[in-house]
């Protein structure tokens, strides 16, 4: 069809378009990194992309906002990744996404490698979980365990492999552990709040980074417990049965109500992403920032997280909007 077309012009006109098109291919020709006049890198060349990794946790959300902005500028693509809160800092501060995930707040060590690689960014928090620690809907002998409890099960050279050596009103049964992997920052928070130091753990349990995964073992294992957000709980509400914790005034569930106010307490926490301060100059990565800010909260709310107040999603917005 082309070459049929081709014979109704003038040998000028197509030496003119085969010039044009190969100016625009020299054109193309680019880094698959753009450099800011700050100087601090771009993620992605391809405007066409937005990059993003790192948190399960946060993932359902990102994914939901990702999915509605995509309703609305079919043209961008948004893939999002899992590879735990650590995982994605460790390609967010070497340039390679334009936003991170993020469960726990950025680490120092993690901060200066970025600013080693020109790498400026925002912090953007955009709701609020609730660690939640589950067994097996089968098991019908626990529904609370204290702070202290927990440490003893999940310090690190804890031996406890049995429920009766947590309470001894509790059955001689077999105690198996499913959690988040090192690079998770579920891990990190919860090893911190309930085993006083970030990373101190025992090592002998099922860790996996895909909270999907723990939620298969820990269902179909009546004397398992494990812990992950609150939002893959709800998915799951049907197979798993949602633990209370004490940590020195009574039982208390997590729910949006104890989550907000901080009454589930010490395990509620704030869900966070990160921006390369280069990549919001692309006019999609802004406008998708902005988009997260005015609906994030009600996805967050519909995956099974707390939404911020809406001063704090306008104060985000102004904070985009000053990068």
């Amino acid at each position: 069809m082309i070459q049929t077309g081709l014979k109704h012009y003038s040998i000028v006109i197509v030496s003119s378009l085969l010039v044009g098109v190969m100016c625009f291919a020299c054109g193309d020709d680019k880094s698959d990194t753009t450099t800011s006049e700050s100087g601090s890198q771009s993620a992605t060349k391809d405007s066409s992309e937005i990059t993003i990794d790192g948190s399960s946790t946060v993932f359902p959300v990102t994914q939901a906002v990702a999915e509605e902005f995509r309703k609305k500028r079919p043209e961008v693509q948004i893939p999002v990744g899992i590879s735990g809160s650590g995982g994605g800092f460790k390609r967010f501060t070497v340039g390679e996404i334009d936003i991170s995930n993020a469960s726990r707040p950025i680490k120092n060590s993690e901060a200066e490698k970025a600013a080693s690689n020109g790498i400026k960014f925002i912090e953007l928090r955009v709701a609020w979980d609730g660690i939640s620690v589950v067994t097996s809907k089968s098991n019908d002998f626990v529904d609370c365990l204290t702070t202290e409890e927990l440490k003893l099960i999940w310090d690190a050279g804890s031996t406890v492999n049995k429920w009766n050596q947590v309470r001894s009103d509790f059955p001689d049964k077999k105690m198996r552990l499913y959690g988040p992997d090192t690079d998770s920052g579920t891990f990190d928070y919860f090893t911190d709040e309930i085993n006083g130091e970030e990373d101190r753990s025992r090592s002998d349990y099922t860790a996996s980074a895909d909270d999907n995964t723990l939620v298969q073992g820990i269902a179909g294992d009546v004397g398992s417990i494990g812990y992950f957000g609150y939002a893959y709980y709800l998915e799951n509400s049907d197979k798993l049965k949602l633990l209370a914790v004490d940590s020195g005034s009574g039982c208390v569930l997590p729910d949006p109500t104890t989550i907000n106010d901080g009454t589930y307490s010490p395990l509620s926490r704030p869900l966070l992403i990160y921006a390369n301060t280069a990549s919001i100059g692309r006019l999609e990565v802004k406008d998708l920032l902005e988009f997260y800010m005015k609906e994030g909260g009600a996805l967050a709310e519909e995956v099974g997280y707390v939404a911020l107040s809406d001063l704090d999603y306008q104060s985000n917005i102004e904070m985009i909007n000053a990068n």
